[in-house]
């Protein structure tokens, strides 16, 4: 990422901030956009980099990881490679800190091509999965998404319906770098508080989300 404005140097900025706010005991989300890698042995070394950071950390897909697999053999490359702090969030949920953990990457709310209507059919059903799973614990849900569900007056109409049907409150979204991230929408919209929490937007510093 050190091509692009703004990344220079990031990686070791974001081990310090890392460091100097999170305890073994605490939950990071990564909402997507792990690795440039294209396989998963090829994302080895990016996520040994990731173990060696303190916490329990839950991967998330974007729209860039194309080392992504199913869950068993993604969760068998963590198991060989001995990667015990790492965790997927895909159709499941998560427990943390008394929350229920739960999202899924979704995708462009303007994008023309003939897929867009079969991948965000999809993605919505992979949400409410995830959400379902939550439901069960009993816990208050937060929900995390790889691409923004709103920006400006525009909005993911699906991902919008799943979130007030399924009464969500929060939701964290990342996907938006650089000159993008004025474009945010960041606050309230039918009862729900949108955050956006990208590495750059968050000049590569964790964001508390809670406190437990």
């Amino acid at each position: 990422m050190d091509i692009f404005p703004g990344w220079e140097g990031y990686l070791p900025r974001l081990e310090k901030n890392w460091r100097a706010l999170v305890e073994p005991e605490d939950t990071v989300v990564l909402n997507g956009d792990i690795s440039w890698a294209m396989s998963l042995s090829a994302a080895r070394e990016d996520f040994a980099f990731l173990e060696s950071l303190p916490g329990t950390k839950i991967l998330m897909k974007g729209n860039h990881d194309y080392w992504w697999a199913t869950m068993s053999r993604m969760n068998r490359f963590l198991a060989e490679n001995g990667f015990d702090t790492l965790h997927f969030l895909h159709n499941n949920t998560w427990v943390a800190g008394g929350y229920a953990l739960c999202g899924s990457r979704g995708w462009f709310f303007d994008d023309p091509s003939e897929f867009s209507e079969k991948i965000i059919a999809r993605e919505c059903g992979r949400l409410r999965t995830s959400i379902a799973e939550a439901e069960k614990t009993g816990l208050p849900k937060i929900v995390f998404l790889h691409y923004p569900p709103v920006a400006g007056e525009r909005e993911c109409g699906p991902i919008m319906d799943v979130l007030r049907e399924s009464g969500i409150t929060r939701c964290y979204y990342g996907h938006l770098h650089g000159n993008s991230i004025s474009h945010a929408f960041e606050g309230e919209r039918d009862g729900i508080s949108f955050h956006l929490i990208s590495a750059d937007a968050l000049h590569f510093t964790p964001q508390l989300i809670e406190k437990y």
